[in-house]
């Protein structure tokens, strides 16, 4: 695999069920013989169902009963942030037979991290005094800008708003530093520097120009449909960058709000994870610690149950909001739709269950082409996807593992 650095700133089977008792990759069904649909497939056996019933349970706890609640709360944070901005990269190919634990091995840190801290001056250059024709986003934390560096770097400048700013977006805001400051990735969000100065609170970053993946799902702006090679190569890259963050820095770093909103696009579409306001260094394993108990932060429809039952937040957190996001994928629905039909609205407890009972061809994002390929792969997918939702955390396959397994689909494709 051909990986190159930007510059600038703002991711096999055989037959038989997938067992989530078993954190290896499990293989895909067969399809049925006499089937017409290349995409429809037969049921699956009973352990899986159960294996699957077991999971839509799980999502009990993370929302209420749909007709109790307005539906519009479907869609906040349980925790306020800005909307990560969007960027270019550079265009890298892909070799599918690279062996994945290589290609991980090769990552890089920065060992000493050291983050540049900015004067009001500069920034203040750089944004044209927060002009609002380089406003490019707003969220819960503040505003985000575009901005140009003395140097001609294009960046994307956070600023927090003044009026909401406490010890709460305090820890935010530190969290999103030292975070950065700690890692280097392709499938990351750049960090160039920060700014401390009275009541500002500004974080400056890669800029990434073409949007979030969600916005391309949704086809906004006039934007292609994602098809699905390029859906599993956003897969694979948002898999290594978590990865990295839970494999390869100085201390595991658990990202804490993995969703196709903070998941911004290249203009060759590689995939690039922001937004670290609520990151957290993983337990010590030299402590003996399994988890780090945490206020609960996140996202509806992304929140790993245990975690939101326990407080108790382990990398497995992330490889949850992961396979939820898989589903998102492989549907193009959004987590939550609370306009669907009661049993449709928590996109990936109806995917499963669909899934479990044969009938994959009504969850594949319609847009999508319909082939013996294609109807393949997405079975593997939604595979993996089922082990990442297994409601217990120790069922869950590690990132890396999900990972090497999205790589031999991809190979496959």
């Amino acid at each position: 695999m051909t990986r190159s650095r930007l510059n600038q700133s703002s991711g096999s089977g055989s037959s038989g069920p997938p067992n989530p008792d078993h954190l290896t990759h499990s293989p895909r069904p067969r399809y049925s013989s006499s089937s017409s649909d290349p995409m429809s497939t037969t049921s699956r056996a009973n352990p899986l169902k159960a294996v699957a019933r077991t999971v839509a349970g799980a999502f009990a706890p993370c929302f209420p009963h749909p007709d109790s609640k307005d539906p519009t709360q479907f869609d906040d944070s349980f925790s306020s942030k800005a909307k990560a901005t969007s960027g270019t990269g550079s265009e890298r190919t892909r070799n599918p037979d690279q062996n994945i634990c290589k290609n991980l091995n090769k990552l890089t840190h920065v060992e000493q991290p050291v983050g540049v801290k900015f004067t009001l001056e500069e920034i203040n250059k750089a944004t044209k005094n927060f002009s609002l024709n380089l406003k490019v986003g707003q969220g819960g934390f503040g505003t985000v800008y575009k901005g140009r560096l003395a140097n001609g770097t294009v960046v994307a400048v956070k600023r927090a708003k003044k009026f909401v700013y406490d010890k709460y977006l305090e820890n935010e805001f530190q969290s999103e530093v030292q975070t950065l400051a700690k890692v280097e990735h392709l499938n990351l969000v750049k960090f160039y520097g920060f700014l401390e100065h009275g009541e500002e609170r500004i974080v400056v970053v890669e800029y990434v120009s073409n949007g979030t993946l969600r916005e391309h799902l949704d086809c906004n702006n006039g934007r292609d449909v994602l098809h699905l090679a390029k859906r599993l190569d956003i897969a694979i890259d948002v898999a290594h960058s978590i990865a990295y963050l839970h494999t390869y820095t100085d201390h595991p770093i658990i990202h804490r709000d993995i969703k196709s909103s903070n998941i911004l696009l290249t203009e060759h579409l590689r995939a690039k994870v922001a937004d670290f306001g609520f990151a957290r260094l993983a337990a010590d394993s030299e402590s003996g610690a399994t988890h780090v108990s945490t206020q609960v932060k996140g996202t509806a429809g992304y929140l790993d149950p245990e975690y939101l039952k326990t407080y108790h937040l382990t990398e497995k957190s992330d490889v949850y909001s992961f396979g939820v996001l898989l589903v998102e994928l492989v549907t193009g629905r959004r987590p939550i739709e609370p306009t669907r039909e009661l049993e449709e609205r928590i996109t990936a407890r109806w995917a499963m269950r669909k899934f479990t009972e044969g009938d994959t061809i009504m969850i594949l994002d319609p847009r999508l082409e319909r082939s013996t390929a294609h109807g393949a792969s997405v079975e593997r997918i939604l595979e993996l996807a089922l082990q990442c939702l297994a409601p217990h955390r120790h069922n869950r396959p590690e990132m890396r593992k999900c990972a090497e397994i999205l790589w031999s689909i991809r190979k496959d494709l």
